[in-house]
């Protein structure tokens, strides 16, 4: 990629299982830390990001040779393991097993470059 120029943002949306009002407090720290962490290793770069009490919204600048689906993997997967290490409170029912549902909602914002 040394030989090109990109710009691939994306408008990523997800929400905790039932979109549970879990996201404040200690565990919406963890959620924002784990997803700027990942991003930081998968060499992407979070714009923005907001982390309401029952959705997460996050701009995101991710390279083309990573896919969305890698990236969310990634980033749901990863965080879901923080969270509950970190906030045990959250392994009793009904929120085991999974933070999120089973997609995200995704948007690309497409900005053309004039020269």
């Amino acid at each position: 990629m040394s030989h090109t120029i990109w710009h691939c943002e994306y408008h990523i949306v997800w929400a905790p299982k039932y979109r549970f009002r879990v996201l404040q407090g200690k565990v919406k720290e963890e959620v924002e830390l784990s997803i700027r962490e990942q991003s930081r290793q998968l060499g992407c770069e979070v714009v923005e990001l907001n982390v309401q009490v029952d959705h997460v919204h996050a701009l995101v600048q991710i390279p083309p040779k990573l896919s969305i689906s890698e990236y969310m993997g990634r980033v749901k997967g990863k965080g879901a393991l923080r969270v509950f290490s970190v906030c045990r409170e959250l392994r009793r029912k009904p929120y085991w097993g999974t933070t999120c549902g089973p997609g995200a909602t995704v948007w690309t914002r497409w900005d053309w470059m004039r020269r």
